[in-house]
């Protein structure tokens, strides 16, 4: 019998006050922007890093882009991080507007991972988010 794959769980990134960077940039799209992002995430959850060139690329410092075309050639990419063996975090999504991800964009994510890490560990990251689904978009 062959086993299910993995499913990972998504967490959206949070500042301190609450902000959430992703859930931000979603805002500003239409709804069929919105749709097509969240399969894209799915597609992401259900693959972590299975995912390959051109969808995912790895950057650095174990950062990661997912790559979403949109209509009007919109090169969306939205970076994250894994993390705990079951989690993948979405730091926060931009449109991309030059051949390479920009270093400050890149930093961003680093810094959104080094805050999020301080504050959450094995044992309080289940009772910190919902987890239990890619939420609605």
């Amino acid at each position: 019998m062959k086993e299910e794959p993995k499913e990972w769980k998504i967490i959206l990134y949070q500042t301190e006050t609450g902000k959430c960077p992703f859930d931000d940039f979603i805002a500003t799209l239409t709804d069929n922007e919105r749709d097509w992002m969240a399969v894209c995430i799915e597609h992401l959850k259900r693959e972590g890093f299975n995912i390959r060139r051109p969808q995912a690329d790895k950057l650095r410092d174990d950062i990661y882009e997912l790559r979403i075309q949109l209509k009007g050639r919109k090169k969306t990419r939205t970076l994250y991080f894994f993390c705990y063996n079951d989690y993948i975090v979405l730091t926060h999504t931009f449109i991309k507007r030059s051949d390479k991800v920009p270093d400050k964009e890149i930093n961003k994510a680093i810094k959104y991972r080094n805050t999020f890490l301080e504050k959450y560990n094995i044992n309080n990251i289940e009772e910190a988010y919902n987890v239990s689904g890619f939420p609605k978009i």
